[in-house]
């Protein structure tokens, strides 16, 4: 009788095990934004940053952050391929008069400034993050993640991955005005 018992607990056990985790993950997916990666810098100032002037280009500092208006801030890399397919939208936004500040991220700053040369400089203003230390500081998981600041310097949303197709108009121009 016990063996028998043993047997029907063991017949039983895997398929509610499957049903426990199948209804895990059924929950898992049913977030909003399920490509959404979470930001500890929402709400906040930007960090500090441990950066360098790229060439001759107009840098930008913590009180270019804070000031007035909103304004983006673009981790991106000459290296990333991504980072190239979302230049035209951000060349689009900079012509609309959104300020962009980039930070160029784990790059050499030649092949940088030829990326730029050859697509147009979207930025109001470029610093390089040549060690990855603001990168971390900020929370990226990689480039290209794109920032928002309200007028009041913080943070209000972070995109992680290129600014191409509906991502524009569905997630990017919602949070400029939002941040207004």
């Amino acid at each position: 009788m016990a063996e028998r018992r043993k047997i029907s607990i063991l017949m039983v056990l895997p398929p509610l095990i499957f049903a426990s985790l199948a209804v895990l993950f059924y929950l898992g997916m049913r977030r909003d934004d399920p490509g959404a990666l979470p930001s500890t810098r929402v709400g906040q100032r930007p960090p500090e940053m441990t950066v360098t002037t790229l060439g001759g280009l107009p840098g930008f500092d913590q009180a270019a952050l804070r000031a007035p208006g909103v304004k983006l801030v673009n981790f991106w890399a000459s290296w990333c391929a991504p980072c190239r397919a979302e230049h035209p939208n951000l060349e689009k936004m900079a012509e609309e008069g959104i300020a962009i500040y980039g930070i160029n991220y784990k790059d050499d700053p030649e092949k940088a400034q030829r990326f730029l040369a050859e697509l147009g400089n979207p930025f109001k203003a470029v610093m390089a993050d040549e060690s990855g230390r603001t990168g971390i500081d900020w929370g990226i998981y990689g480039v290209p993640e794109t920032f928002v600041i309200d007028g009041e310097g913080r943070i209000t949303f972070r995109f992680a991955g290129p600014i191409v197709g509906n991502v524009l108009e569905k997630k990017i121009r919602p949070a400029i005005e939002a941040a207004r």
